[in-house]
């Protein structure tokens, strides 16, 4: 993955002209993350993502955090210990819970740890149901590798991605006005996943749509950690305010019944 979440930079997420509304379990008001999903995530990121992207926003603590990973606290730490961090004399140690995950190995590789939010395409009261949208890009760009279209040249440099747009495009796959006849376009960066990267430990079929989507939850989370919490609260919020507004209804029809004047009826008036 050393050019993802460059790639990921360069383009707003609503020009991808391909990208999949998926079903994640945390789009929409009443939704929250799925702890299995994020665990698998963090296996992709481990075992894949990590050798030249970072997470350096993100302590390893926060995988034993409830409503991420939640990670039991032991595992948390194992985690932590199997990686190595400087230990600001130029040497390095095992990592401790308070520490946060290495920053990125590759010079051009940029960290992951907001690239989810990055790649927001949904604003407004449509990130009510929607979601922000950056999960579905990242997923629907991983997967979006397909086999170059008959009108590119055979020797055209890069990796067909029907999602990604900014990358090079061949003049033979344009019509005579110039615009592009086949979505996406030319990347330089070959696949970071095809499938069976990884080996499950809870048994899910390690396709490549679903690592695709187990890692983009699992940036979602680092981008967003306390979502679940905050939607919580949310919903708290709305139903006092609704409780609160039903009250003081109720309040003012009985504290200004006296005063005012009852609507006459036929049987009110005196013929």
């Amino acid at each position: 993955m050393k050019a993802l979440a460059l790639a990921l930079c360069l383009l707003p997420a609503a020009a991808g002209a391909q990208v999949t509304d998926f079903a994640f379990s945390f789009d929409g008001p009443f939704g929250s993350y799925d702890r299995n999903q994020l665990q698998r995530g963090l296996q992709v990121y481990t075992q894949v993502c990590a050798n030249c992207h970072g997470l350096d926003m993100v302590a390893f603590r926060n995988l034993a955090d409830a409503g991420g990973p939640a990670l039991p606290p032991d595992q948390m730490r194992a985690y932590a210990q199997v990686i190595e961090v400087p230990d600001g004399a130029g040497g390095f140690r095992a990592g401790q819970p308070t520490d946060y995950f290495l920053p990125s190995a590759e010079e051009h590789a940029p960290d992951l740890s907001l690239m989810a939010k990055a790649r927001t395409g949904h604003g407004g009261l449509s990130r009510l149901w929607l979601g922000m949208g950056g999960a579905d890009y990242i997923a629907s760009y991983i997967a979006g590798y397909a086999p170059p279209p008959d009108c590119a040249p055979a020797d055209f440099p890069g990796f067909y991605n029907t999602v990604f747009k900014s990358g090079g495009y061949p003049a033979e796959c344009r019509d005579a006005a110039g615009n592009p006849t086949v979505p996406g376009s030319w990347t330089q960066m070959e696949p970071p996943l095809i499938g069976d990267d990884v080996g499950y430990e809870d048994g899910t079929e390690a396709t490549l749509t679903q690592e695709a989507q187990d890692i983009a939850a699992f940036l979602m989370w680092a981008a967003e950690p306390k979502q679940n919490d905050r939607k919580a609260v949310g919903m708290t919020a709305v139903v006092f305010l609704a409780v609160l507004a039903w009250v003081l209804f109720m309040v003012n029809r009985q504290l200004w019944a006296p005063y005012k004047p009852r609507r006459s009826t036929e049987k009110d008036v005196d013929w």
